[in-house]
């Protein structure tokens, strides 16, 4: 599915790819409804309405990933709410094993992920992620969401990676056919991002559920060279 001896950068998306999307449909679907309805003394099915209305509108959008812009919205802080749903962050199965055996295989770890730094900076503490990657890039310092073409070149102009020669997996199909027109080789999707929802059917890309489906062999030592 993977044809490692081909590959030398892996990118990785986190939300729904690395960790389980629960914790994030929990708090946007759940939490933030709730909290909206209290604060502003509404009912809790006009708070989901209308919270699901204003959030139509920027779908795909970097404002649809920014914790200041809802913050604003909303009225409502909403990088410390997320502190309430800390105990929902976890990794998706055999994530660490996986990411280690990259390492092991000599390739390239790179996190690009739509996510604000606000919530990278929780999720970080939590579980411990950046420790097990090169490197993490959020699209908000590029200023453009992964569904632009313009972040993936600026990606390749930061990065120089080679575009036949890297694999990026992800839960989004938008987000894997932005990178398929910008050239990107190799392309999988994650078929379960929420643990709590059903595994999906994706059409167009490969996919599959849990990491340990495509593990690298580790690099070979010097002395098995010889």
């Amino acid at each position: 599915m993977i044809p490692w001896h081909k590959i030398d950068t892996v990118l990785l998306d986190m939300d729904g790819t690395l960790l389980d999307l629960h914790f994030d449909n929990a708090f946007w679907m759940e939490h933030v409804p709730a909290q909206y309805a209290q604060y502003h003394g509404i009912d809790h099915f006009q708070a989901i309405e209308l919270l699901t209305k204003k959030m139509q509108k920027k779908q795909g959008q970097l404002q649809w990933y920014c914790l200041d812009y809802w913050s604003e919205v909303t009225s409502l802080p909403i990088a410390e709410l997320k502190r309430d749903l800390e105990h929902k962050i976890r990794f998706r199965p055999h994530v660490p094993d996986f990411l280690q055996a990259v390492k092991d295989a000599g390739k390239r770890s790179v996190i690009v992920t739509n996510a604000h730094r606000g919530s990278v900076d929780i999720k970080m503490h939590k579980t411990g992620l950046d420790a097990l990657v090169d490197r993490i890039i959020s699209s908000h310092d590029y200023g453009y969401a992964k569904e632009d073409q313009h972040f993936w070149q600026h990606l390749l102009d930061d990065e120089g990676f080679d575009l036949e020669r890297s694999v990026l997996i992800d839960d989004s199909v938008p987000v894997l056919e932005s990178a398929k027109r910008f050239g990107i080789q190799h392309l999988l999707c994650i078929t379960q991002p929420d643990s709590q929802k059903p595994e999906r059917r994706v059409e167009g890309y490969a996919s599959i559920d849990h990491f340990s489906d495509v593990m690298p062999a580790a690099k070979p030592s010097v002395d098995e060279d010889n």
